[in-house]
């Protein structure tokens, strides 16, 4: 199956229908019913692939409507005992690029994910969003609804950016910070690589130039027929994103970051900024662990699924037996 996958989540620059296809000025929205159909047609087949949710819920917070899906561990004393891992998705996808980390993770805790408010998926957004205190806010109150003990809070690409920040603001709610190739969290990605962002995003480019800006900012050369990497291209195509863009933490910022901290950068095609971040996260989060994965592109996250949970659970359950 293609992973390009997240070749979309970087797109960082630039519930009906009639709220999500040419909304509110300053909010995020589909361009055109037809993108919007195309874009959830293949969201829809992304989810078939993945395990059945054990709930599906749509929470209200100041800046929209929420769409959540949480997947029980199937064992009660796992789901009551130990804190549930929150993953954040990447730019123009949506939860289904999580598929092969849910399959690997939902053996031993309860597993929430959502889509991003102001951006591809199935979440509406009613209000503006325009720091990232305000990206904050609305995870905070999300959380709050569905995990108000706290969480392992996920992000990856622009939300790992996204999670920092909540991290940051909200402390009291984030048991561990996994960051998985995050962009503008510790430096900022290679101009040459911003070109092509730029080049995906455009409107009404020729599908082969869409296809190769893809392959590009993702590190794989065709989109091919998987309904995921067609759902993020056609979120990257359709969805008129309008998203406060995230700077490289300070020295101060890194500071509030207090709760334990995972890194994953990739080894190849890094858009996290590869090994200048890798550093730069040791200088600043001195206590973090940071792990370059010599093999994965900035599709870390589904290229080494099974590794990655082999990494991440270890870590938690060192976090929640030091409690």
């Amino acid at each position: 199956m293609a992973r390009l996958l997240v070749v979309g989540l970087a797109l960082v620059g630039v519930v009906s229908i009639g709220r999500t296809v040419m909304g509110p000025a300053d909010v995020g929205h589909f361009r055109t019913v037809e993108g919007r159909e195309e874009y959830i047609g293949y969201y829809q087949r992304a989810m078939g692939s993945m395990p059945a949710p054990s709930s599906v819920q749509d929470i209200p917070t100041d800046f929209g409507t929420v769409r959540v899906y949480i997947w029980d561990a199937g064992n009660a004393a796992a789901d009551r005992d130990s804190y549930p891992i929150v993953l954040l998705p990447g730019r123009s996808s949506g939860v289904p690029m999580w598929s092969a980390n849910v399959s690997a993770l939902i053996h031993s805790r309860q597993v929430i994910a959502f889509d991003a408010l102001g951006d591809a998926g199935l979440s509406v957004q009613s209000a503006p969003l325009t720091s990232m205190g305000d990206q904050a806010a609305w995870i905070d109150q999300v959380v709050t609804a569905v995990a108000p003990r706290g969480v392992h809070l996920v992000g990856h690409s622009f939300s790992g950016a996204t999670a920092t920040a909540y991290a940051r603001l909200h402390p009291q709610r984030v048991r561990s910070l996994t960051l998985l190739e995050p962009v503008f969290t510790f430096a900022y990605p290679p101009v040459a690589k911003l070109g092509w962002v730029t080049i995906a995003a455009l409107p009404g480019l020729p599908e082969s130039l869409r296809n190769k800006a893809l392959g590009r900012i993702g590190g794989e050369d065709s989109v091919g027929s998987d309904p995921m990497a067609l759902m993020i291209k056609a979120g990257s195509e359709h969805f008129d994103a309008n998203l406060p863009t995230p700077s490289p933490l300070t020295k101060e910022e890194a500071e509030s970051l207090t709760m334990p901290v995972y890194v994953a950068i990739a080894g190849k095609e890094s858009l996290a900024g590869g090994r200048d971040a890798a550093e730069r996260a040791e200088e600043l989060l001195p206590g973090a662990r940071v792990q370059t994965w010599k093999d994965a592109t900035h599709s870390l996250p589904m290229q080494e699924a099974e590794p990655l949970a082999q990494v991440l659970e270890p870590f938690w359950h060192q976090v929640e037996s030091a409690r």
